[in-house]
């Protein structure tokens, strides 16, 4: 690896991230069940109807997997609770939930990690997705149960919250798109899923705020917008996407707006009176997190709204078949200080790839892995030196894992993981980053 822990400023975090439900393994512990259950066992949704009720097994084997992250040389760890697992029903607390949450920030501690929590990371419990989910306005006073639930046990012991990981995920790609839970294409549940989300992290920021916390935060994830060429058509299309993709959720947390151009085409299917909502949806932030992978490449269409489609780009893919464009996190870096955040410090709260890794004399080389990382360190060095208060550094992700309407074939992971035995083996990359954090 070029990069070394050297080369950023002093107090730089380096962190590895995972999610509940990708690793810990819903069968255990009194978990209920979750709108991921529901989806995967309909056929066709899943590849090989995979779920997560084992997944990495890290529900009992979250001892092996700090200790992994402690000898790395890794500052933190982001990890999220499970809403299913704590609340089975969404609204009934499981001792065994708490219990679990409570060894797991201990044994962070212990081995000297920052416990950096992420409160829902995509697990709705099914009795709440019963009643309407993300659509049913109600689901912000929920959430804000279960916020006071969980942090009410582990709250005092964290370095960093954030309500919910990558809003577009929990309503876009699981409401319109239809590819994640609940797997509805819906113009307006979409519509409802986007603000009731919104809606959702500032209540769970004021519960937080009302207990006593700090260091409160948002996590975004962001997909840089090419046009497909050079017409203004082209030039409109990438901007609807950076719209509803991009400055959709991070405007309304911050901001307290929304897009113009999004809501050219929302705003007949948004809830009612749903401009009366930023009061609660805009709060104070200690810091904001982007969650950065790749960029699309966007042509008009005549389709219906949003009237454009994703088109094949010409750079290098991950196995993800995603294209690896390190100057979208410069980007979006600089862009989110400049027009959303200022001084508030930035967090690159997820990056990585995925590669069909595997085992070969007990060792996995991963060499594109570590190429894509550094190239990414790269644009976040750049960021800084051109003024971005950026101050740490997640990859994504620790485990290889439930990836989840792709199953387990797609490994992310720093760690190998083998699905029948659950032996782990970090892989070269691992090996890579524990080096360079000692330099």
């Amino acid at each position: 690896m070029q990069h070394k822990r050297s080369d950023f400023p002093e107090g730089f975090l380096f962190g590895a991230a995972t999610s509940s439900y990708q690793i810990e393994g819903q069968a255990f512990g009194g978990a209920g069940r979750s709108h991921w259950d529901d989806f995967a066992d309909t056929p066709g949704n899943v590849v090989r109807a995979e779920n997560g009720a084992r997944a990495c097994d890290h529900y009992h084997r979250y001892e092996e997997d700090l200790d992994l992250v402690q000898a790395a040389g890794l500052d933190a760890y982001r990890f999220s609770t499970s809403w299913a697992r704590v609340m089975p029903d969404g609204k009934t607390v499981n001792p065994e939930g708490l219990d679990f949450y409570d060894r797991l920030t201990d044994a962070m501690l212990a081995r000297g990690l920052k416990p950096c929590a992420t409160l829902y990371h995509w697990e709705l419990p099914s009795a709440l997705a019963d009643l309407g989910g993300w659509r049913n306005r109600d689901v912000a006073g929920w959430f804000a149960d279960f916020t006071e639930t969980i942090m009410g046990r582990i709250g005092d012991r964290m370095y960093s919250v954030a309500p919910v990981n990558e809003p577009w995920c929990v309503a876009w790609i699981s409401h319109f798109l239809g590819l994640h839970a609940p797997g509805l294409r819906d113009i307006r549940a979409t519509a409802r899923a986007m603000h009731h989300v919104l809606l959702a992290h500032g209540r769970a920021i004021q519960a937080m705020r009302a207990m006593g916390m700090g260091n409160l935060g948002g996590v975004f994830n962001m997909e840089w917008a090419t046009p497909a060429d050079y017409s203004p058509e082209a030039a409109d299309a990438a901007a609807l996407y950076d719209g509803y993709y991009n400055h959709w959720y991070i405007s309304g947390a911050l901001k307290g707006a929304y897009p113009d151009n999004v809501l050219a085409g929302l705003g007949q299917h948004m809830p009612e009176n749903w401009q009366d909502d930023f009061g609660v949806i805009r709060q104070d932030l200690d810091w904001c997190g982007i969650n950065y992978y790749t960029r699309k490449v966007i042509a008009p269409n005549d389709g219906p709204w949003p009237h454009h489609e994703e088109v094949e780009g010409p750079l290098p893919k991950t196995f993800m078949d995603w294209e690896i464009y390190p100057e979208g996190l410069y980007n979006f870096l600089t862009r989110t200080a400049r027009e959303y955040t200022g001084d508030i410090p930035l967090f690159v709260t997820e990056n990585g790839m995925a590669a069909p890794d595997v085992i070969r004399n007990g060792a996995v080389d991963d060499p594109n892995r570590i190429d894509f990382v550094d190239q990414h360190l790269a644009a976040v060095k750049r960021a800084i030196a051109d003024g971005a208060p950026v101050q740490g550094y997640f990859i994504w992700s620790l485990l290889d894992n439930y990836e989840w309407a792709l199953g387990y074939e797609k490994r992310f992971g720093l760690v190998h993981v083998d699905f029948d035995t659950l032996v782990r083996t970090p892989k070269a990359s691992y090996h890579a980053l524990s080096r360079a954090l000692t330099e």
